[in-house]
C-alpha cells in the first residue's frame, strides 16, 4: 500500500472515531477536548496528578504524552510502567493486578487516569480502571478493535476506533492525545 493510500485510510479511521460516555452515549469530540483541558486545569489547581497507562506501543504513547503534559502543561504526569516498581508489583500481585495495586496504593480522587488499550481487553488495564473508578478518579479510555470491548464503557470519556490494525489504532490514540495536549499553553 502506498503512503498516500495509508494516509487516506488513517484519515478515514480518525473521522470515524467515536467519543462516548460510560453509558455508551455519543459525545461531541471537540466538547470532550474542552472538557479534558478543563480537567487538566482542575488537576493542576488541586496539585493532583495525571496517570497514563498502556502496554507495549500504548505504553510508549503514555510515556510520550506525559512528557508533553509536564513540559507544555506544567502538570504532574506519570506512567506506572517504570521497570522497578512494575516488576515489584507484578512479582507480588501478578501482571493483571500490577497497575491496579499501584493505583490503590497512591492514587487520590483528584487524580486523572488515562487508560490506553488497542483491544480494550487488557486485563491489567481494565483492573486499573476499576481501581481508579473505585477511588473516585476521573477516567478517560482509548481503545479500538471490537465495538463492545469492556474498556469502552469504563471512563467518563471513552474514545474508540473501529479498526483491528494495531498500528492504525495506536497512531489514532497518539493523534487524539496530541490534539488535546496541543491546546495546552506553556506558562
Amino acid at each position: 500500500m502506498a503512503i498516500g493510500q495509508a494516509a487516506s485510510r488513517f484519515a478515514r479511521l480518525l473521522d470515524s472515531g467515536v467519543f462516548t460516555d460510560w453509558q455508551g452515549q455519543n459525545l461531541d469530540g471537540e466538547a470532550v477536548v474542552g472538557q479534558m483541558l478543563a480537567e487538566f486545569e482542575r488537576v493542576k489547581q488541586k496539585q493532583a496528578k495525571v496517570i497514563i497507562l498502556g502496554n507495549g506501543g500504548s505504553a510508549a504513547i503514555a510515556s510520550h504524552v506525559i512528557t508533553d503534559l509536564r513540559n507544555v502543561g506544567g502538570l504532574c504526569a506519570l506512567t506506572l510502567h517504570e521497570a522497578a516498581p512494575l516488576t515489584c508489583f507484578t512479582n507480588d500481585f501478578g501482571y493483571e493486578q500490577a497497575f491496579a495495586k499501584q493505583i490503590a496504593a497512591f492514587a487520590y480522587p483528584d487524580d486523572l487516569l488515562i487508560a490506553i488499550s488497542s483491544s480494550g481487553q487488557s486485563p491489567n488495564i481494565i483492573n486499573a480502571v476499576r481501581a481508579a473508578n473505585d477511588k473516585g478518579l476521573t477516567v478517560m479510555t482509548l481503545s479500538g478493535f471490537k465495538a463492545d470491548n469492556p474498556l469502552r464503557c469504563m471512563g467518563r470519556w471513552n474514545f474508540w476506533l473501529d479498526s483491528s490494525d494495531y498500528g492504525m489504532v495506536e497512531l489514532g490514540h497518539l493523534f487524539v492525545l496530541h490534539h488535546i495536549t496541543d491546546h495546552l499553553v506553556r506558562e
